[in-house]
């Protein structure tokens, strides 16, 4: 027995030490074959739409099919963790590739790339970009997306800042259509994936391809030729490990490179407008726990300055020669007015309720919760520091506009902090707390100030939630050209609000928004509490009824004050509203 003793805790001893310390964790192992499976999203799809008129693509894809099953099996079996990381890296190569062919085969774009590029061709011949509608871009392109306004028109216009054109300008030889744009956008993508990839540890690069080629869904928006995704790629040398900016209370080129990226971001697309307070304030946190406030103020004075400086730069020229449209068009997301349209709490009043006359309220919320998510951040710096690339997207919610883009295209940041900004950055943080508060006193009044932050977001999201229709309406009668297609309808239109509304007049089949019907007779303003009869024609002449189990909604908008009024109708097909 006391042999056996001694034994065995020497064979434990040995077998532990046999163990290869360059062996690769289990989970760079999941993590491989996670990312090589993403890269099976969409490919089926490209690679039906290559064989029938793209055989050498369609080749292509079949060797990236390959790949992906030999990086599956590698990743599973190989011993060492220099050989997972060659296989991270052709995990990343066959991403790329797919992404090459899918924008071979699908470049046309859709209306913010069709925008960019008309941009660019304006700016080549010398003429300016901003407040120029461009109509005919729109005309007879089914692929192209109508942005509807609640003043009854479309924004044709481009409403965004210049980077985005002037990276355009000189891939204009691509093609007539939208392809430069697109392929500015992809491209920029390819070189944020690579990018990323090369940032972070080594274990963790095929989170990268993951999260930027992976899924199919940013290497669509790419394709969409969205300025944001050229944004976001300058993002993310700034948002790898940023709480180390200005460390020791000196810049460095790279803390000037990364603040020159920022303001080359804002100068992209609006979305960094809203992550940037996020990043001064906790660069500001960070820095003072470690150095004082003035040292700290006077780090974030610089990264801001080269910021705005290389911000300004790019918007020179504009500023010069178009100051007043300039302004107005990099503003119009902000104040175009647009309709409703979005995932968000906007939901209730576009499917769950008939309207809601209370629609600049959620403007209201979106904005007070923005502000109170910074000053939470702020507050709780030390423990919501990592979450500042996710914050800023959150008050897009209870916006007018909340589709899902606004969070999808920054995923890849969440990824960068939650890989390269650990809690443990955040300990020594400065937070704005009293320091006569102690224990249970100051946990209380922390409950209170994040109550008492969100409590006005909450209120105005609530009021516009509760808001009731303020037309009710009702078809009268439905002009047919064939059994299921209508020219005209008659709708009768009763105002109960307190002042004149001036409507305008859509059918929708689903979610988003369609084209607005033409008032052909009847009152443009309906005096409050009046009821008017209108007769509208249908754009182009034509609406198609669809099935039977199709819920066909007729929508009102009107501007001064932006409300929304629905009901649900029947149309030629389906019977007669009543």
């Amino acid at each position: 027995m006391a042999e056996t003793q001694r034994v065995t805790p020497g064979r434990r001893i040995q077998s532990a030490v046999s163990i290869d310390p360059d062996s690769p964790a289990q989970w760079h192992r999941v993590l491989t074959v996670l990312a090589d499976v993403s890269l099976f999203i969409g490919t089926r799809t490209v690679w039906t739409q290559a064989a029938t008129h793209r055989p050498v693509l369609a080749a292509v894809i079949s060797v990236c099919y390959a790949s992906i099953l030999a990086t599956g099996v590698l990743a599973l079996t190989v011993r060492r963790s220099r050989s997972l990381a060659r296989l991270d890296l052709l995990v990343l190569v066959t991403a790329v590739t797919l992404a090459l062919c899918t924008w071979a085969l699908n470049h046309g774009g859709g209306d913010e790339a069709v925008l960019t590029t008309q941009a660019a061709r304006e700016l080549v011949d010398g003429h300016a970009i901003y407040g120029q509608p461009w109509p005919w871009l729109f005309t007879g392109n089914h692929n192209v997306a109508l942005t509807p306004t609640v003043d009854g028109g479309y924004d044709f216009t481009y409403g965004y800042p210049p980077l985005a054109p002037l990276l355009t300008a000189p891939l204009l030889w691509l093609g007539h259509g939208a392809a430069a744009a697109t392929a500015a956008s992809t491209g920029a993508l390819i070189v944020g994936a690579v990018a990323l990839w090369r940032m972070l540890p080594v274990p963790w690069r095929s989170a990268a391809t993951m999260a930027c080629l992976g899924f199919g869904f940013l290497p669509t928006y790419a394709r969409l030729g969205y300025p944001a995704i050229i944004a976001l790629v300058l993002l993310i040398p700034v948002v790898v490990r940023w709480p180390r900016i200005g460390v020791g209370g000196r810049l460095g080129a790279a803390g000037i490179a990364r603040a020159a990226c920022l303001g080359a971001a804002c100068a992209a697309q609006q979305l960094p407008w809203f992550l940037t307070p996020f990043l001064l304030a906790g660069i500001y946190a960070v820095r003072r726990g470690e150095l004082g406030g003035r040292a700290a103020a006077l780090v974030v004075l610089r990264v801001a300055g080269i910021a705005a400086t290389v911000w300004l730069l790019i918007n020179t020229y504009f500023i010069v020669h178009e100051p007043g449209t300039w302004l107005a068009g990099i503003a119009l997301p902000l104040t175009q007015g647009a309709v409703l349209h979005g995932q968000g709490l906007v939901g209730v009043s576009l499917y769950l309720t008939d309207g809601s006359d209370r629609l600049d309220w959620y403007s209201h919320a979106s904005m007070l919760l923005a502000a109170a998510l910074l000053a939470l951040f702020m507050l709780f710096v030390r423990r919501l520091g990592p979450a500042a690339t996710v914050l800023p997207w959150c008050a897009f919610y209870l916006a007018t506009r909340s589709q899902d883009g606004y969070y999808l295209m920054m995923t890849p940041l969440w990824l960068a902090a939650a890989i390269t900004t650990p809690l443990s950055d955040f300990a020594g943080a400065w937070q704005p707390w009293p320091q006569q508060l102690s224990g249970s006193h100051r946990r209380t009044a922390r409950i209170a100030a994040g109550g008492l932050l969100l409590a006005p977001a909450l209120a105005c999201a609530a009021v516009a939630v509760t808001g009731t229709p303020p037309l009710r309406m009702a078809v009268t009668s439905a002009h047919t050209v064939s059994a299921h297609t209508v020219s005209a309808v008659t709708v009768r239109v009763t105002n109960r609000a307190d002042d004149a509304l001036t409507p305008h007049f859509m059918f929708t089949t689903g979610q988003g928004m369609s084209q607005y019907w033409t008032l052909a007779r009847g009152p443009a303003t309906i005096p409050a509490h009046a009821t008017a009869t209108v007769e509208l024609r249908a754009p182009h002449g034509r609406f198609t009824v669809p099935r039977r189990a199709t819920r066909i909604r007729l929508r009102a908008f009107t501007a001064t004050p932006q409300t929304l009024s629905s009901q649900d109708v029947r149309l030629a097909g389906t019977g007669r509203d009543g």
